[in-house]
């Protein structure tokens, strides 16, 4: 077996290509589009090199053949809060081998070793941990847009390495086709209804404002949980950005109290739907494809994120947020399903709030780490 770094058009095109075999007999698997993959590498649209670097191979069998794929990084910002220094793997692709898996793993460790790292996790993405991240061990259903999705056997793969888990992700969903729980629905009106709060939804014209605002909620909503990073302007302008083409602005929610921004949610189409069957290419005919998709609408939605400010927290306003989109969405009678992903084990309050909301289990990520 070869490995080779990804440096050229022939090594990006295999790099991207060798899912095909790979998933060709799963029905559930959406090839995500070449596009979304390409830019978390290209350091004029990854906002992230400006304070990281990376790298990225792909595995050939004595024959040549392209048999897996992987990919290594380093966040300089986040690397050295850990006790030890830590880097990335992911975008972990490979034949049911474990000589090649194995051989994937040790390349992108020795990567990370060679730059003073002590500890990679993974699969995670060099990036924001709204997509691909996570390694998938439960609910190998049909996944919605930036969600990893991953042959069952690379589990095992992982842990046989000795990679050990430091967190679950957890997805829920809710149905749309029924009401919600009664208690929940009581809570969230009650709340929506006192005059010191006010809701909007976001709009395009006034993007900046609403960027603004919701740096604001979210680097005081997460400040506390261990080894948080704030989030920077210029990466939620490139996230807009990316959302632009999919995006409702009657799907993200803002609430005030007073007029301060204190609580959001952001929620998107989902666009697997749209991109389903295109094979990863955006072409002429595939922008038609997906134009058509789009126009007829799709029925899943995802939430990517939400926050609160840590004083308004368990004030129900994020019941009330949800309660505001319904008014929104449910007349529509176009989407059947919210997704909520994903929530780390450790975040309690979020979890008792996908409990209230009646939501149900859709599937689990496993966010892992290895000494090096």
């Amino acid at each position: 077996m070869q490995i080779e770094v990804v440096e050229d058009k022939t090594t990006k095109k295999a790099f991207l290509n060798v899912v095909q075999e790979i998933y060709a007999a799963d029905p559930h698997f959406i090839r995500p589009l070449d596009q979304d993959i390409e830019k978390v590498f290209d350091p004029a649209k990854n906002p992230f090199f400006n304070h990281g670097k990376c790298i990225r191979w792909i595995l050939k069998d004595s024959a040549g053949k392209v048999i897996g794929r992987i990919a290594a990084f380093i966040n300089d910002k986040k690397a050295h809060i850990y006790e030890r220094p830590t880097g990335g793997i992911g975008f972990f692709e490979c034949i049911n081998d474990q000589d090649a898996a194995f051989l994937l793993f040790d390349t992108a460790k020795n990567w990370l070793a060679s730059n003073g790292m002590e500890v990679m996790e993974g699969p995670i993405n060099f990036g924001e941990n709204d997509s691909f991240w996570g390694l998938l061990v439960e609910g190998f259903t049909a996944p919605s847009y930036g969600m990893n999705y991953h042959q069952p056997y690379y589990h095992h793969f992982f842990t046989a390495y000795g990679f050990e888990t430091a967190y679950e992700q957890l997805t829920n969903h809710i149905n749309l086709t029924i009401p919600f729980p009664a208690r929940f629905t009581k809570i969230a009106n009650w709340v929506a209804a006192k005059p010191d709060y006010s809701f909007e939804h976001f709009s395009k014209k006034n993007a900046e404002k609403y960027i603004n605002d919701l740096m604001e909620i979210y680097n005081d909503g997460w400040k506390d949980f261990e080894n948080f990073v704030p989030i920077k302007k210029e990466t939620l302008r490139e996230s807009f950005k990316q959302m632009e083409v999919i995006m409702d602005e009657n799907l993200i929610w803002f609430a005030y109290a007073n007029g301060e921004p204190v609580s959001f949610v952001v929620i998107i189409p989902d666009a697997n739907q749209m991109i389903k069957g295109l094979n990863g290419k955006l072409g002429l005919m595939e922008k038609l494809k997906f134009a058509y998709k789009r126009w007829i609408g799709v029925t899943r939605m995802r939430a990517i994120v939400m926050g609160t400010k840590s004083k308004y927290q368990k004030h129900g306003l994020e019941s009330a947020l949800i309660i505001k989109l319904g008014e929104y969405v449910l007349p529509k009678n176009q989407y059947t399903e919210l997704e909520l992903s994903w929530v780390g084990d450790f975040n309690d309050k979020m979890l008792s709030f996908h409990e209230a909301t009646g939501a149900t289990f859709g599937k689990r990520h496993l966010t892992m780490r290895k000494t090096i």
